[in-house]
């Protein structure tokens, strides 16, 4: 499909407005979030629903609301709160290869980002280079590893830096940070600016985007990411990832 810069800007604008509402909500792990009101529970529940994003997304939405019910539904208390004694309940967790290991780790690891680096937030915002999030997320990968953990519990965290286009945190931050009329992102990251954020690259989201000619690079990592993020910029300098949920909805929803 080729479309010059003027009728594909509209045409992905009005694909925004069709899918950039409350019902789609229904259907994705933001839905996780979106149950709680206080900062830090929206936070910590949207993290690890991010973190479990890939696969089955009923699978993903069931098995994060599970995360959730193991944390008796308070996940800020529960991870500044929890006593060892506690984590054992996590042990029989597994979705995919993230298993009770892996959540316990990020447990600790959320506590102490919290306890020692002023939260999530003020980790993510801190590392921005070239208006771009990509550093800032490799700089909290290893911030959240400083503490004791197994090797295998690293590869749930992406690090751009080293080639991942890092789509799970790229949608965490999306959720966080971008303002949204609509209700659907929440916006209560203020410090970081929406258009420094990188667009949650995808099986779905990057084969629409190389249909549409704005990629054209084949594999789905940074350097794809970085040429997207090019592209959605021209498009929308201060709000680019509002994107994502036309090349999303036009991949899922119209198996574009």
């Amino acid at each position: 499909m080729t479309l010059n810069a003027t009728d594909l800007k509209a045409f992905l604008d009005e694909k925004v407005i069709l899918y950039n509402k409350p019902d789609f909500i229904e259907s994705d792990p933001i839905q996780i979030p979106h149950s709680f009101t206080q900062k830090e529970d929206i936070e910590i529940a949207g993290f690890l629903s991010a973190t479990i994003a890939w696969g089955n997304r009923k699978m993903i939405i069931n098995n994060a609301r599970k995360m959730m019910e193991l944390m008796g539904n308070t996940p800020y208390d529960f991870v500044m709160e929890h006593k060892e004694h506690h984590l054992e309940a996590l042990d029989g967790f597994v979705h995919r290869t993230f298993n009770g290991v892996d959540f316990s780790t990020f447990i600790k690891a959320i506590q102490h980002i919290y306890t020692n680096h002023n939260g999530l937030e003020a980790v993510l915002n801190k590392n921005i280079q070239n208006n771009s999030l990509q550093n800032s997320i490799s700089v909290f990968k290893k911030t959240f590893f400083e503490i004791e953990h197994q090797q295998r519990t690293q590869k749930h965290i992406s690090d751009p830096l080293k080639g991942s286009a890092a789509k799970r945190i790229n949608m965490f931050l999306r959720w966080m940070v971008r303002k949204d009329n609509t209700g659907v992102d929440f916006g209560i990251w203020e410090s970081i600016s929406p258009s420094a954020l990188s667009c949650p690259l995808d099986v779905h989201s990057g084969n629409v985007a190389r249909k549409l000619g704005i990629l054209n690079r084949k594999q789905n990592d940074a350097k794809a990411l970085a040429e997207l993020d090019v592209a959605l910029r021209e498009m929308d300098s201060n709000d680019p990832v509002k994107y994502d949920f036309a090349l999303f909805g036009l991949g899922v929803f119209e198996k574009f």
